[in-house]
């Protein structure tokens, strides 16, 4: 087994995806990877035991999504997986910037994974009922696990708002800083044109978005007034100052020591 093989699930195909639903599945295993990779720095520095347990296993959950987009991805053009997580370099990563913010504090990480999980649950949900059964099958998984990471992410932002002053403080703060990235979630581009039936049109999640936080946030006694949208660009390869050195961690092992085995 290579060192650096990503996680045992993938839904196989025998048909190599086109250009554009390839392209597709890279955007969707790059957001997972790299949030992934995020969560993965909480292990031994969680808060409490019982969370850092919850976020290992979120991680790995996410990390099981990755690879099977990615080698799908991948097979367009004799990739694998390792290939596309190890050997790509900032530039050809298409994850959105939500995912690649800093973890911060932790009311930082839950609202960062409270928007994260909310959007990719009404992806899969809608991803389920695909023309492609690879992204189908993807989603059909996927769909279950995000439904407890949404769940997680709503119960500590009620932990966080309605706790002390301090963990509200931050939780206001987190929920400045976070949000601007979100609406790059639901930005169309012109490569979906082509993927009717297959993809799912992010501006067609919108509505159910803002209708499925709506009540945690009205429980939380959280607003979302804020003063400016990020730019965005991750689709097309421009990333924040983050994202480099997420990758550069996580890739070291692999260029260091490449076709490494145990």
């Amino acid at each position: 087994m290579s060192a650096v093989t990503l996680s045992d699930e993938f839904v196989a195909s025998d048909t190599p995806p086109s250009p554009e639903v390839a392209e597709y599945a890279l955007w969707l295993g790059d957001d997972s990877l790299v949030l992934a990779q995020r969560l993965g720095m909480w292990i031994t520095r969680a808060p409490e035991l019982e969370e850092d347990v919850a976020l290992a296993n979120i991680a790995l959950d996410l990390l099981g999504h990755a690879r099977s987009l990615l080698r799908y991805a991948g097979s367009a053009t004799g990739r694998t997986e390792d290939d596309l997580a190890y050997w790509r370099d900032e530039g050809d990563f298409r994850s959105a910037h939500l995912f690649e913010q800093p973890n911060g504090d932790f009311a930082h990480t839950i609202v960062r994974q409270f928007a994260a999980a909310h959007y990719l649950y009404a992806l899969y949900d809608r991803l389920r009922a695909s023309a492609d059964p690879v992204l189908a099958g993807v989603a059909a998984k996927a769909v279950k696990e995000v439904d407890y990471h949404r769940d997680h992410a709503d119960q500590w932002m009620l932990r966080l708002a309605l706790g002390t002053d301090e963990s509200r403080r931050r939780t206001l703060r987190a929920l400045e800083d976070v949000w601007p990235y979100v609406d790059e979630l639901f930005a169309d581009e012109p490569v979906l044109d082509a993927l009717d039936g297959i993809a799912v049109r992010p501006s067609s999640l919108r509505v159910r978005f803002d209708a499925d936080i709506a009540p945690v946030l009205a429980e939380a006694e959280l607003d979302l007034a804020q003063a400016f949208h990020a730019a965005g660009g991750g689709r097309h390869g421009r990333h924040s100052e983050h994202l480099a050195p997420l990758l550069a961690e996580m890739q070291v092992l692999a260029r260091q020591h490449p076709g490494a085995s145990w």
